[in-house]
């Protein structure tokens, strides 16, 4: 496959999982909490990785490099996933409690001291209001998180290897 196709499919999923996240935000009335939002912002940095490659449509090492952000931006997206899945696994006695709203602690506290809150963790990141196939949308996330990495890195892996040939 050459690195247009590729990034196309990459867009393409990461602007279908958002779409539908934003679907269950306005239409469902399932607010997204912190690390949900943060997850967010892991799909819409490999998407506009995979955009910037699908745009400029480089030969094999500028694909090498792209494909190397986007799984980067994948492998950060699923630490902040697998994070919340800890969480929703934890004893109903060991969950933090519910903390401030991310936009309340972005306002209040400095950048860092924000996303430290955020990753710390809250009660309401603990919650699962929706599931399909009874995993939750942070399982599902974490899921797609893996694949984007693993597609990118075998990517990777394919255009290494056609050079070698070469």
């Amino acid at each position: 496959m050459t690195p247009r196709p590729f990034f196309l499919i990459i867009v393409l999923i990461c602007a279908g999982l958002l779409g539908y996240g934003y679907y269950l935000q306005f239409v469902e009335g399932l607010d997204p909490c912190p690390l949900c939002v943060f997850q967010r912002i892991a799909f819409m940095a490999v998407m506009a990785v995979a955009f910037i490659g699908l745009l400029h449509g480089p030969r094999r090492i500028g694909a090498m490099i792209y494909s190397g952000l986007a799984s980067l931006s994948a492998l950060i997206g699923a630490g902040i996933a697998g994070r919340q899945v800890w969480l929703q696994h934890l004893p109903p006695d060991q969950v933090p409690e519910c903390g401030p709203g991310l936009d309340f602690m972005l306002e209040v506290f400095p950048l860092t001291e924000a996303i430290s809150m955020v990753f710390s963790g809250s009660g309401e990141c603990a919650e699962v209001d929706w599931t399909f196939l009874s995993f939750s949308i942070a399982e599902w996330s974490l899921a797609w998180f893996i694949a984007l990495a693993l597609a990118g890195m075998i990517f990777i892996i394919r255009l290494y290897r056609r050079r070698e040939q070469s």
